[in-house]
């Protein structure tokens, strides 16, 4: 919720920079803001298309991608099936902007235009309907939080100005819906907490996107091995059904992720040694899975991580200084693995104000560790974890052509 409403605060203050003064933005609220500096009237539309300084909605012939609108809401409206909070309401005659929820302004030419819909907590049942693609200057498209169900139309790939859309929260189903592949601008993708299933597709991390969220659905099936070379800053695969290793790939093509969460599914095998290579890394969860074998030397260099959780899974070994002493570490969290000890910095993190909870380990003399009979026997204790030899002591800003074979000094991308 955070991340949209600030991202929704962020699109009204541009387009008050941006329109004319003469433009209005018809939003539902009901509060009138004037950006018109005493010059010509112009203003920002809050609810019921009512405008403080009385200036009505444009009309005649400019409407035309108005009159689109409304056959496009109106058909909508005739799929909404529930509406026990009276949203639609207001869904009636031919002023669009005046709709509770839908969002409007003008283009350059002074031309009245859908720019978002946001009916996020409506509590709405209902499908969507393949006219939804007459808006083709929509922006926004938020719907969590409601009771639709169904698929996304194969027509949502006209929507050629959609940058941000949240379907989150419904009831939505079917294998991972392609088409939002070929939305052109699209930039966020939320799908969490819905009930799609099967495998997701490649192209999804190929595409650039800067925020994916597919959680709480049931994908299933192996990561894709391109999920690394995602240009996003934030992906969320966490409560699927997602098997197999973390790809070996994962981390060499220098990606900007700052947030991946992968708990919570069915991942086995060793963490990769590239995963140090995310440098600007904040948040790296993959908790409440099937992970062994030992931490990775490399993920010294993730220097911006915050919130480390490696919990519930079969890791062992010596939980390393090089992890602990990570500058930026607020919650390091291990418990539940098979961990056989720590150095003398992870005894420090509990006077660095530094949340680490190592419980239920096999930790000689600490409590709250497993009882011994569980520690004789090491999960994936036979596991090779893949370790391309790095130099030591382990130098970060050479990581990248010290772990990829395939670049070498010469050839190595500009920072």
């Amino acid at each position: 919720m955070g991340f949209c409403f600030w991202f929704f605060l962020v699109f009204i203050l541009w387009q008050m920079m941006n329109v004319p003064t003469q433009a209005a933005i018809a939003v539902g609220g009901g509060v009138g803001i004037d950006i018109g500096n005493g010059v010509g009237g112009g203003g920002v539309w809050f609810g019921g298309g009512i405008n403080i300084n009385n200036n009505p909605t444009p009309s005649g012939p400019s409407v035309s991608k108005l009159n689109n609108a409304y056959t496009a809401l109106q058909a909508w409206k005739s799929a909404i099936t529930d509406d026990p909070l009276g949203v639609l309401k207001t869904w009636n005659g031919s002023d669009v902007c005046s709709y509770k929820g839908v969002f409007c302004s003008v283009d350059s030419s002074n031309e009245p235009f859908v720019a978002a819909i946001d009916l996020n907590h409506g509590n709405l049942q209902g499908t969507l309907v393949k006219e939804l693609s007459f808006l083709t200057d929509i922006t926004i498209f938020h719907l969590n939080s409601n009771r639709f169900s169904g698929t996304v139309p194969d027509t949502f790939n006209d929507l050629t100005s959609l940058q941000e859309l949240d379907l989150s929260g419904n009831y939505f189903s079917g294998s991972f819906p392609m088409v939002t592949l070929y939305i052109p601008n699209l930039v966020y993708l939320d799908l969490r907490f819905n009930n799609f299933s099967g495998t997701i597709p490649e192209d999804l991390f190929y595409k650039r996107l800067d925020a994916i969220f597919l959680n709480n659905n049931q994908f299933e099936g192996e990561l894709p091995s391109n999920i690394g070379n995602s240009p996003a800053s934030v992906i969320n695969l966490a409560n699927n059904k997602f098997n197999g290793n973390i790809p070996a790939s994962f981390g060499f093509m220098r990606s900007k992720l700052k947030e991946i969460l992968l708990l919570n599914n069915q991942l086995t095998g060793c963490i990769p040694q590239g995963v140090g290579l995310f440098s600007e890394m904040q948040v790296f969860d993959v908790s409440h899975n099937s992970l062994m074998g030992h931490l990775p030397d490399t993920m010294s260099c993730m220097s911006d991580i915050e919130v480390l959780n490696l919990a519930h899974n079969e890791l062992s070994g010596v939980l390393p200084d090089i992890v602990c002493s990570l500058r930026s570490l607020m919650n390091l969290t291990v418990a539940y693995n098979f961990f056989s000890g720590f150095g003398q910095e992870c005894s420090k993190s509990f006077y660095r104000d530094v949340g680490f909870d190592f419980s239920l380990n096999c930790i000689p003399g600490r409590d709250m560790q497993r009882p011994q009979p569980q520690c004789n026997v090491i999960p994936g204790s036979g596991l090779s974890c893949l370790r391309i030899p790095s130099p030591q002591p382990l130098v970060c800003g050479a990581l990248f052509e010290n772990l990829n074979p395939n670049v070498t000094p010469s050839s190595s991308p500009s920072p």
